[in-house]
């Protein structure tokens, strides 16, 4: 396929892409016939009437008191995060406090350890056994 060619194919699809009659290049359907009638043609579907539009404003301006319902709503969001972000906390503490328990109850057990192999190898065998083998005078 040589480059003349080519740029004629690009340009035929630019021209048929950019061209209003054509919405498609697929086999037009059933609905095909009331697009054509209606100028604004996709627009349409994005937007609101101008009645809607009009009064979606003047529902509440921004300084305007809210509702009741608006103000329990809120309320009730609020609330709901609050509560979540109270269970997790407690949860990440509940977590800590277990991981810190196991880690001094580890720590604990490795001190006895080396403290009983401390008095077994310095035990003389002539006093009794006690602490660091100390002499009351």
């Amino acid at each position: 396929m040589s480059w003349s060619h080519a740029t004629f194919l690009v340009a035929v699809l630019l021209s048929l892409s950019l061209s209003q009659e054509v919405d498609n290049a697929a086999v037009p359907d059933d609905k095909g016939t009331t697009k054509a009638t209606d100028p604004r043609g996709p627009l349409r579907e994005i937007f609101i009437p101008e009645a809607d539009a009009a009064n979606f404003f003047r529902r509440r301006s921004r300084r305007a008191a809210k509702s009741q319902d608006e103000i329990d709503a809120e309320q009730r969001q609020v609330l709901a995060a609050d509560k979540r972000k109270r269970e997790n906390h407690e949860e990440q503490r509940n977590e800590f406090e277990n991981y810190a328990e196991e880690e001094h109850d580890e720590q604990d057990e490795r001190t006895r350890e080396s403290t009983e192999q401390w008095r077994e190898f310095h035990y003389d065998g002539l006093h009794p056994p006690q602490e660091y083998n100390r002499q009351s005078t």
